[in-house]
C-alpha cells in the first residue's frame, strides 16, 4: 500500500492556462461550472479524477435541468472528457461514475462513446449496491450462516423491468497503461493455502477485482442530493490508483462533497467545482466532519 502524509489545507493557486488567469485553489469547491473552472486550470496539474455528473434521467436537481436532449447532453460531457484529459496528468486515472434507468439503459454507454476519442477505457468496475446471495451457492464457506440480502436500492414498480442494484465506474486513462495500486484496495484470501503457493502472492492480501459492493448508508430522512454516491466509493478509486503527500484530485461535479471528504480523511488535496449554492453547504459541513483527527 503507498504512504501518505497529512498535508493542513493549503488555499495556494497555481498557474492558470492562460497568462493572467489565476487558477482554482487547492481544498475548496469552486462556484462555478465544471468546464469553466477547468479552463482555468493548468495541463497536467491533477492526478486523479473521481465524479459522477448528472445522468440525464430526470432527477430533481436544486439547480441543473436533468432533462437535456440527448445529443445536447452528450454534447456537454464530450466537452467535459475534452477538459478533462486536459488537466489530467499523462499517469492519471479518471473514474467515472454513472448510471440509467430501467427504461432507458444506454445511458451510460451513450456517454462513454463521448470518452472514447480521448481516453483509453482502461478498467471497468461494477459498483453494487444491493445483492442477495443464498449460502447453497457459497458451498462450505464458514463465514456465511445463511441467506443474506444486504444494501440498499429503489425499487422498480413496473413488470417489465428489474430494479437497478449496480452502476458502472469506467476508469479512463491517458495511455490505457497506467500502474494501479491494487493491494491498496485489496481483500483477505478466503483460501489462505493460496499464501506462497503463487509468486505475488506472499502477503494475505489479493487483488479485488473489478466488483465493488459498496453499500449506502442507511438515512431515516430525504436525502439532500439525489444522486450522491458514498464517501467510501471515491476512497477506493484514490487508493487504487495510488497516492501521496503530493496528490491532487479533482471532482468536476461535487455535489454535497464525497469526493473532498475522501481526500480529506486521506490527507491530500482536492479541487471541486460545484453551482448549487445547497449542495456546496452541505459539502462544507461534511467537509468538518471528515477533517483527519476529528
Amino acid at each position: 500500500m503507498l504512504m501518505y502524509e497529512v498535508r493542513p489545507i493549503l488555499y495556494a493557486t497555481m498557474q492558470g492556462r492562460d497568462e493572467g488567469m489565476q487558477a482554482p485553489a487547492l481544498n475548496a469547491i469552486h462556484a462555478c461550472d465544471c468546464i469553466a473552472g477547468m479552463k482555468r486550470m493548468a495541463d497536467g496539474s491533477v492526478d486523479i479524477i473521481v465524479t459522477s455528473p448528472p445522468y440525464n434521467i430526470g432527477k430533481e436537481y436544486a439547480t441543473h435541468n436533468d432533462r437535456m436532449p440527448r445529443e445536447q447532453y452528450l454534447a456537454w460531457m464530450g466537452d467535459v472528457a475534452g477538459e478533462a484529459r486536459r488537466v489530467l496528468k499523462d499517469d492519471g486515472s479518471f473514474f467515472l461514475n454513472i448510471g440509467g434507468k430501467p427504461s432507458d439503459p444506454w445511458i451510460p454507454f451513450d456517454v462513454m462513446q463521448e470518452f472514447r476519442n480521448r481516453f483509453a477505457l482502461q478498467n471497468v468496475i461494477h459498483w453494487i449496491k444491493s445483492i442477495a446471495i443464498q449460502k447453497a451457492d457459497v458451498g462450505r464457506y464458514e463465514g456465511m450462516c445463511g441467506d443474506i440480502a444486504v444494501g440498499h436500492y429503489q425499487p422498480v414498480n413496473s413488470q417489465r423491468y428489474l430494479s437497478q442494484c449496480h452502476e458502472h465506474i469506467f476508469h479512463f486513462t491517458k495511455s490505457g497503461d497506467v500502474q494501479l495500486d491494487k493491494t491498496g484496495i485489496g481483500v483477505p484470501y478466503q483460501d489462505k493455502s493460496n499464501i506462497g503457493r503463487w509468486k505475488k502472492a506472499t502477503v494475505d492480501l489479493r487483488d479485488r477485482g473489478n466488483v465493488w459492493f459498496i453499500p449506502y448508508s442507511t438515512i431515516r430522512s430525504s436525502r439532500p442530493h439525489p444522486t450522491t454516491f458514498p464517501v467510501k466509493l471515491p476512497e477506493m478509486c484514490i487508493r487504487l490508483h495510488g497516492f501521496s503527500g503530493s496528490t491532487v484530485v479533482l471532482d468536476p461535479f461535487m455535489g454535497i462533497g464525497s469526493t473532498a471528504c475522501a481526500a480529506r480523511r486521506l490527507g491530500i488535496s482536492f479541487i471541486g467545482f460545484e453551482i448549487d449554492a445547497g449542495y456546496r453547504a452541505i459539502a462544507e459541513e461534511q467537509l468538518k466532519m471528515a477533517d483527519p483527527g476529528i
